[in-house]
């Protein structure tokens, strides 16, 4: 991906070095609530925890707040760490140029859109949706309109899924922009409000849509950054295709060692994650990322 000579973001938070407080309650608070904002990640603890027969409810308290913060001042930042802002440039970039192509289109609609802020964190942090551990992995936060990412993630992609490269990276920054997109046209509220009217497996199919969809308009990005400012090299598709696979409900919950049981799906399966986001990709437009008038998902 050539993304060294892209503008760089304001938008960007750098957190690292704050510890949230976790507390002592029954578990860490995963921002899976309001708007649907979830995560990439956040789906391998579920199905972890669903193989181990742990209840998962056991992660979720009420985000409705956030827990205080908490300063270590023995913790490294990552100013002084090459890697670490070498990821932080990269996602800098990225963001950028969502804002960029993302701007464009919402100007072709007669709307202004509204950029999403990127925190950048270490272990854990505090978001509008509640307190969250890394392990829950990259997620949207729908009341603050934040994407939260810890820049480890990518090497978690990388050497435990098997996804490598930048535009794998960049993939899974523009999935999470994609919910950001959702919750500015009001598609994640009127999912959330289906949910809650609708059985569990109901809702997970609701949730599968509305993954699917961040999917596409991450494909979406892809085709007119490419087109507007040729950031593609040769193997950037398989690579961001290989992410969304690696992620697939049916692939995490094989790699679990369970059965792959298809209500429990909340993001889609590796064939229909990959597809959406060639969809997008071949496409580029929102109306093509339509995933809840689709006969076939």
């Amino acid at each position: 991906m050539r993304w060294q000579m892209g503008r760089r973001s304001d938008n960007v938070e750098d957190r690292r070095g704050q510890e949230a407080d976790l507390g002592g309650g029954p578990g860490l608070r995963i921002p899976l609530g309001k708007g649907l904002g979830g995560g990439i990640g956040t789906i391998v603890i579920v199905l972890f925890l669903l193989y181990m027969g742990v209840d998962p409810s056991v992660l979720f308290q009420d985000g409705s707040a956030p827990a205080p913060t908490t300063q270590h001042s023995t913790a490294v930042s990552g100013n002084g760490d090459s890697r670490g802002d070498t990821a932080k440039d990269f996602a800098s970039v990225v963001l950028a140029d969502t804002e960029d192509t993302w701007g464009q289109i919402f100007k072709e609609r007669g709307e202004r859109y509204q950029p999403p802020t990127l925190v950048i964190y270490d272990n854990s942090v505090n978001s509008g949706c509640g307190a969250a551990s890394s392990g829950a992995g990259p997620f949207y936060c729908p009341t603050d309109q934040k994407l939260y990412l810890d820049l480890s993630f990518f090497d978690e992609l990388s050497q435990r899924f098997g996804a490598s490269g930048d535009f794998a990276d960049a993939y899974v920054i523009a999935h999470e922009v994609g919910h950001h997109v959702q919750n500015l046209l009001g598609i994640s509220d009127k999912v959330q409000a289906y949910r809650e009217e609708h059985s569990t497996s109901e809702a997970n199919h609701a949730s599968v849509m509305l993954e699917l969809q961040a999917d596409c308009l991450a494909g979406v990005w892809a085709a007119h950054a490419d087109r507007s400012r040729h950031i593609l090299e040769s193997g950037d598709l398989q690579e961001a295709l290989s992410a969304a696979s690696a992620v697939g409900d049916d692939r995490l919950q094989r790699r679990s060692g369970g059965g792959i049981h298809p209500d429990s799906f909340t993001h889609g399966t590796s064939e229909q994650r990959t597809r959406w986001f060639q969809t997008g990709f071949q496409k580029g437009t929102l109306e093509s990322c339509n995933t809840f008038s689709a006969s076939n998902l």
